[in-house]
């Protein structure tokens, strides 16, 4: 959605074709059977045969593709296969992913075979790509700060509704005051899940989604409010370290510490 309404509409860019990539594990992640903790080994289980779990997950796939639907662009799914992946749950996910409007569904084995192990994949694109495209923006740029929130909220995430912070309700206020709300919105919200709690899998429907803040980056060019509890990372300093590092006449690295 970012690249669609930020990037393609600042660029001029359009594209003929999506990508999407999966895999059998994080569908059955979908599921909300698993816990999966970052850094820490997967639960085992996710690595066997499970049809009812990717079953289950497969719900949130199902909306990723309406979601590239609404831009009017032809989605491939791309099947990221790891060597515990079974052939039936393959099969399944394939199969899942034409019965959701997918133009295609390839495995994806680049990391075992090289190149040749996406050589059915990007035949498919390039097939997709010459579809005919009917791209378009999800929302236009002379509405509400709010009317982009909600339009981002209700139709990409699912939400019933939109409940604002006393900050953010003020930022919207004074950035429409200076002329800020002509410009597009990028969320800044967990990538784990559809909602803004990174807990709540599959495809949850009619949620509140929160907004505590909103905050400008005029020279980028957006407005990004902030869902729930989402974090920020910090901006450079004047003088980034990076720019002490070097390599010596010695040819040693230098300025790491």
């Amino acid at each position: 959605e970012k690249f669609f309404d930020i990037k393609c509409r600042a660029s001029g860019l359009v594209p003929h074709a999506v990508a999407m990539v999966c895999s059998v594990r994080a569908l059955k992640a979908h599921s909300g059977r698993f816990k999966v903790v970052a850094g820490k080994p997967l639960d085992p289980a996710l690595t066997q045969e499970n049809l009812d779990a990717i079953e289950e997950g497969a719900c949130n796939l199902q909306k990723q593709i309406e979601n590239v639907s609404l831009f009017g662009v032809p989605v491939v799914v791309a099947v990221n296969r790891f060597t515990s992946d079974t052939k039936r749950e393959i099969e399944l996910v394939k199969k899942k992913a034409l019965e959701f409007g997918a133009f295609d569904c390839c495995v994806r084995e680049v990391w075992a075979k090289g190149s040749s192990g996406g050589l059915e994949l990007a035949k498919s694109i390039m097939a997709a790509a010459k579809e005919k495209s009917h791209f378009k923006f999800l929302y236009p740029l002379d509405i509400s700060i709010k009317e982009k929130i909600e339009t981002i909220a209700t139709k990409i995430y699912g939400a019933k509704n939109v409940e604002y912070a006393g900050a953010a309700e003020e930022k919207i206020k004074v950035y429409t005051e200076q002329g800020y709300d002509r410009l597009p919105i990028c969320m800044a919200k967990t990538h784990l899940s559809l909602t803004h709690d990174p807990n709540l899998k599959g495809r949850p429907r009619d949620f509140t989604l929160p907004i505590r803040d909103i905050r400008a980056s005029i020279g980028a060019g957006f407005l990004y409010p902030l869902c729930g509890e989402m974090k920020t990372m910090p901006a450079l300093p004047s003088q980034p370290v990076g720019e002490k590092i070097d390599i010596d006449k010695k040819g040693n690295i230098v300025g790491l510490s």
